[in-house]
């Protein structure tokens, strides 16, 4: 079974030691699983903010775009590999759904990977909060702010954990769902085949 306060917790402890430390998940398991798609999550959050800087050169915004969708790329791979593992374990243990059992729209693992993205922003408004250039009306609405997403949290966290709970009682069935995402496949993005077939010719 997944700890949903587990991994959590593994969401904060990264997102503030990472802004400090190199990006490393030491962790093994589906702990390991879910700290490495963390760990694009928050790259490609540090990639974003570049690609917002109005004083980048073009060269330079291109190269983040490319990071970019390098990093969504594996971030929904991950996705896939949670949901995968979660897939494995519910075989090892024999839970088969009931006949009349739903289907979620949403995956365990999009579910931690929402809980990461809030993770993130959490930390981000935590440091505008506690800056020392700005006003007392700025302080105000970022904490409003903070007070939301820690309600986001706690109720997603809650939601997750209902869901793996109903899961491997066997009243949801689970399966992963393969984004097969297009524009990083020289076979299937537009662009990239017929530059592809231009060059050969």
């Amino acid at each position: 079974m997944l700890d949903v306060t587990a991994v959590m917790r593994l969401h904060d402890d990264c997102v503030g030691r990472w802004h400090d430390e190199p990006i490393e998940c030491d962790d093994t398991g589906i702990m390991g699983i879910i700290g490495t798609q963390f760990s694009f999550n928050f790259r490609l959050w540090h990639e974003e903010d570049l690609a917002r800087s109005p004083d980048a050169p073009d060269e330079r915004i291109a190269q983040v775009k490319r990071n970019i969708d390098r990093l969504n790329q594996q971030r929904n791979d991950w996705i896939e590999k949670i949901d995968d593992w979660l897939a494995a374990m519910l075989v090892e243990r024999g839970t088969d759904p009931d006949d009349a059992a739903r289907l979620n729209s949403e995956t365990p693992g999009s579910v931690i990977d929402r809980l990461s993205i809030l993770a993130l922003r959490i930390y981000h408004l935590q440091e505008q909060a506690e800056r020392d250039d700005v006003t007392p009306d700025h302080v105000v609405k970022v904490n409003r702010k903070l007070a939301v997403c820690r309600l986001q949290q706690k109720d997603l966290g809650r939601c997750l954990g209902e869901l793996l709970d109903d899961i491997f009682a066997g009243r949801t069935r689970h399966q992963t769902y393969r984004q097969f995402k297009m524009y990083n496949d020289p076979s299937l993005n537009p662009y990239l085949y017929q530059t592809q077939k231009r060059m050969a010719g």
